[in-house]
């Protein structure tokens, strides 16, 4: 209940507009980076709560979570999903999107983000190119398409591995769930995985 409430309260905020972000998006990222690396310092020790705590308000920050969600459904599909479960959608999506990086990257062991210098331009958005490096050759990259809206960069997409779209992933994961103007068994779906994330279960 406790990591429910905490969860509750740190997408109050990811509801309406995304807030304004750094003025850049290397800035943007760098503060998602920064957020990241204290959640892996705090570790498991540190309870999920208070992990959750931390990166919720610069997730809100830094993502276009609504349009993420948007484009996650599909803009044909998204039109047709009534106003009270689009709320509860957005809701539980953004708990998703904190928990799935706070179970994830749970733990320190010297890692270090690395930021390419010059972002690539793609139309009107640009792509930040990251990488997680590890003490050996484990490096992990993500890039993040990020686009200047709502009054700053916010990320609207992410690269894994540089190519594999996360939102073309997710919608092709959603599209199963999606009953014709009936977002029920997604938002359960999401529920489901929060509670699995609150347990430091990856997904």
């Amino acid at each position: 209940m406790i990591v429910r409430r905490v969860l509750m309260v740190g997408v109050l905020a990811m509801l309406a507009m995304p807030a304004r972000a750094a003025d850049g998006p290397a800035q943007a990222i760098a503060q998602l980076n920064d957020g990241l690396l204290q959640v892996m310092k705090a570790g498991r020790t540190t309870p999920f709560d208070k992990r959750v705590a931390i990166l919720s308000p610069i997730v809100a920050r830094v993502f276009d979570l609504p349009l993420l969600l948007q484009n996650s459904v599909g803009p044909a599909r998204w039109p047709s999903i009534p106003d009270a479960q689009k709320t509860q959608l957005m809701e539980v999506f953004g708990q998703f999107t904190v928990a799935s990086y706070v179970a994830n990257f749970d733990q320190f062991n010297g890692e270090t983000f690395a930021i390419a210098a010059d972002p690539r331009k793609v139309g009107k958005d640009v792509v930040v190119q990251t990488q997680l490096k590890g003490n050996g050759n484990e490096n992990t990259r993500l890039d993040y398409v990020m686009s200047d809206a709502h009054g700053g960069w916010h990320v609207i997409d992410i690269l894994l591995d540089g190519t594999i779209s996360r939102v073309a992933v997710t919608r092709s994961d959603y599209r199963a769930l999606l009953g014709q103007g009936d977002a029920t068994r997604l938002i359960e779906s999401l529920r489901g995985k929060v509670a699995s994330l609150s347990t430091g279960t990856p997904q």
